[in-house]
């Protein structure tokens, strides 16, 4: 071969590893870039954006998705998914809105406890059953759901007034944090506080465990990781519990903030919690993702549902369609980027 050929041919391979790391960087860090890119736009144009209200109002609002999203993040690392949680987070809700009476720990137990409980009905299913975790998980959706409207006659659940205690979890604070110079007064509350260690458990979880290494090998391949020998059973079982302890903790901190436990709340949380996944950067696919780009999407989504809000203009059924429309593209960019890497 010439050297001019040599030349070219070198030239075009770095060429193509250029533009593989740029893809890389972009699906990684794509909705990190969007985020800080909406929120200029949003400061520009809206006044009430910037002011504490708005933004501990974001925070609050998207407390509990961001639970749900959570353990969503786990199940799709492992090339699985959970339409469950919606129907769980308000089993979870309606449970403790009946126990609230008894105090904040046994509420809170209790809620979360029998959500985990049907998680774990999930992964078992999925795991020793070997069906499509879509199946399971949809089954699980139309009778969770079922169940809390029978148990509740398709009422909502009143928590007791006496349950100041239990209330404390969904709109309670601890302190409030003052930035001097800039007049921003930002109340801690507990659930923005819950979420925060969550995510900060679940990164470390996922990045310095070996049930986290796990995951991310089930996720890339699960033949291999068979033959490796991992136990896959138990890994897809801990996802699915995991999910299902989001989706409880969730509920029941929706609960709280309510003062009601209804068995229709929660209705297409699993979709905005796989939308915040996969905006993210998590592939639906599996094996590659991670919390802390979830954390991003949730915020993402939560402060573009805000600006429809502040726009005023536009109606919820066009925010649906805008924001089906938005997830679209986002996963036709996710496979592009995924082609070129």
């Amino acid at each position: 071969m010439s050297q001019v050929g040599t030349t070219i041919e070198h030239g075009s391979t770095r060429g193509t590893v250029a533009r593989a790391k740029f893809a890389s960087f972009i699906q990684r860090q794509g909705a990190l870039i969007a985020l800080l890119l909406v929120c200029v736009v949003a400061a520009l144009r809206y006044e009430r954006f910037l002011t504490d209200a708005n933004l501990t109002n974001v925070l609050r609002q998207n407390s509990w998705p961001g639970l749900v999203a959570l353990g969503m993040t786990f199940v799709i690392l492992t090339g699985g998914i959970d339409l469950s949680v919606g129907s769980l987070l308000a089993v979870a809700g309606v449970v403790a809105a009946y126990l609230s009476g008894q105090g904040l720990i046994v509420a809170l137990l209790a809620g979360v406890g029998v959500a985990t409980v049907l998680g774990l009905i999930n992964g078992v299913v999925i795991a020793k059953a070997r069906i499509q975790p879509f199946i399971v998980t949809l089954a699980m959706m139309i009778a969770a759901r079922g169940l809390a409207l029978v148990v509740t006659s398709e009422d909502s659940v009143p928590v007791s007034r006496q349950a100041t205690d239990f209330a404390w979890l969904g709109q309670g604070s601890l302190a409030t944090l003052y930035i001097p110079g800039i007049n921003f007064d930002f109340p801690l509350y507990i659930p923005v506080l819950i979420l925060i260690a969550a995510f900060v458990v679940g990164w470390v979880g996922l990045n310095h465990t070996r049930f986290g290494r796990h995951v991310f090998a089930l996720g890339d391949n699960e033949e291999a990781a068979r033959l490796m020998g991992l136990n896959v059973n138990r890994t897809t079982i801990g996802v699915y519990t995991l999910s299902g302890a989001m989706a409880g903790l969730a509920g029941v901190i929706l609960a709280s903030r309510q003062g009601t436990g209804q068995p229709t709340a929660g209705v297409g949380a699993e979709l905005d919690a796989i939308a915040a996944v996969v905006v993210g950067g998590t592939l639906l696919t599996g094996g590659q993702g991670g919390v802390g780009s979830t954390l991003v999407g949730v915020l993402l989504l939560g402060v573009i549902y805000n600006l429809f809000n502040l726009e005023g203009t536009i109606s919820s059924w066009w925010q649906w369609v805008l924001r089906g429309v938005f997830l679209l593209a986002v996963v036709i960019v996710q496979n592009r980027l995924s082609a070129r890497k």
